[in-house]
């Protein structure tokens, strides 16, 4: 077959010179457009209001005669959305852990522990559920937390979901227990974010540390 000749003119404004690199393309190839803006490096990505971290209390680490809270370690902290998910989607969930693991997700700087300044004189709120049970409300309750749904969220230090043998529990934890109003606001969030029906009960770190049969509930919702 003859080789076909280009009778297209001249763009206007060209002054008479060929249309650049036309003739290189290949049939159904789009021009490059130079004007059009750059794509960014890196995706969007949403941060934030506080970054958190992640907490393990392994209990195959323990041994009797060490102290509480020895144990735990900080496995990583997120700032943003897409961190958040990144790690969520590839650690194991609390039905998967192994009994006596605790999984903590405390704001970052905050020590999932009684010693700790921002700790010290608040108090948990905590759900029970059955072996099994508390996937979904465990992530219903780090998003609530991390998305600042809380009325209260300042006065949140972070959760803690505990596995044991017949159980699974979840726990809020808060900064200042003396703060009625707060405590409640969260206790009664908490249950509309979970949908959960039955009462539940905060207990003041200081009345645990005391209290070795069991601390009576401070507040109930």
């Amino acid at each position: 077959m003859a080789e076909e000749t280009d009778h297209r003119p001249t763009s206007a404004g060209s002054r008479g010179r060929p249309a650049p690199e036309d003739d290189d393309r290949e049939e159904g190839e789009i021009a490059d457009d130079s004007s059009a803006p750059a794509r960014p490096l890196h995706p969007a990505t949403h941060p934030l209001e506080h970054a958190w971290t992640f907490w393990f209390d392994n209990p195959q680490g323990k041994s009797k005669q060490a102290a509480w809270g020895s144990s735990i370690r900080p496995i990583h902290t997120f700032s943003t959305v897409e961190d958040f998910w990144g790690l969520y989607n590839n650690i194991h969930h609390p039905s998967k852990l192994i009994v006596g693991a605790d999984f903590h997700c405390f704001k970052n700087k905050i020590e999932p522990k009684w010693e700790d300044p921002i700790c010290a004189n608040g108090g948990k709120w905590t759900i029970s559920c059955g072996r099994g049970k508390s996937d979904t409300m465990w992530l219903h309750t780090l998003l609530a937390m991390i998305g600042e749904q809380f009325d209260y969220g300042d006065e949140i230090c972070g959760a803690v979901v505990s596995v044991r043998g017949k159980q699974e529990r979840i726990a809020i934890w808060t900064k200042d227990a003396a703060n009625e109003a707060a405590q409640i606001s969260i206790g009664k969030q908490w249950k509309e974010f979970l949908d959960y029906k039955d009462s539940i009960g905060f207990i003041v770190h200081d009345d645990a540390k005391k209290m070795d049969k069991g601390p009576k509930n401070r507040y109930t919702v």
